[in-house]
């Protein structure tokens, strides 16, 4: 099976031989450059920035969207918080007798999975805490801002568990 040579596997000069050897004519001739008469509206330098931007001035737009927590990433974790926080709030603001203290840490509990599904889904989207370096980006945390961090989150759940366990 032989295959043919397109027209840019010929050079310049040859000539295109049709089906039964003889050479074709072509009606109209291109010069090197393009045609001779230039079609109306056409221009040699193009639209001018007013003709080719009608509507107003160019504006630049990020192809790429922003990464950013959205809405139904938000709302299941603020339902949560708010939730946990009322249930850790009302036994120990009122008297609920025996059962205060399981409500008040069972609370506690679900606003402290709100919390770490908050910063988890923080996380996918790039952002991070305070002093700690970007994910991904090859740097090492701090030892003092991890320890700083972890004494924190240990001060307020002791303060908590103190505070439900004088509830009896």
């Amino acid at each position: 099976m032989a295959m043919e040579a397109g027209p840019r596997d010929t050079a310049p000069s040859a000539e295109h031989v049709g089906g039964g050897g003889e050479p074709e004519q072509a009606e109209v001739r291109l010069t090197d450059d393009g045609p001779d008469d230039t079609p109306v509206g056409v221009t040699d330098d193009g639209p001018t920035p007013e003709e080719m931007y009608a509507g107003g001035p160019e504006v630049e737009v990020e192809l790429r969207p922003q990464r950013r927590l959205r809405i139904w990433q938000l709302a299941p974790i603020v339902a949560l918080a708010a939730g946990g926080s009322l249930m850790f709030a009302f036994p120990l603001a009122f008297d609920f007798g025996d059962s205060g203290a399981v409500i008040a840490m069972l609370g506690l509990l679900i606003c402290s999975c709100a919390a770490g599904w908050g910063m988890m889904a923080a996380r996918r989207v790039g952002y991070t805490w305070p002093g700690l370096p970007a994910r991904g980006s090859g740097r090492r945390p701090d030892w003092r801002v991890v320890i700083g961090y972890v004494l924190l989150v240990a001060v307020v759940a002791i303060l908590a568990v103190w505070r439900v366990a004088r509830l009896r």
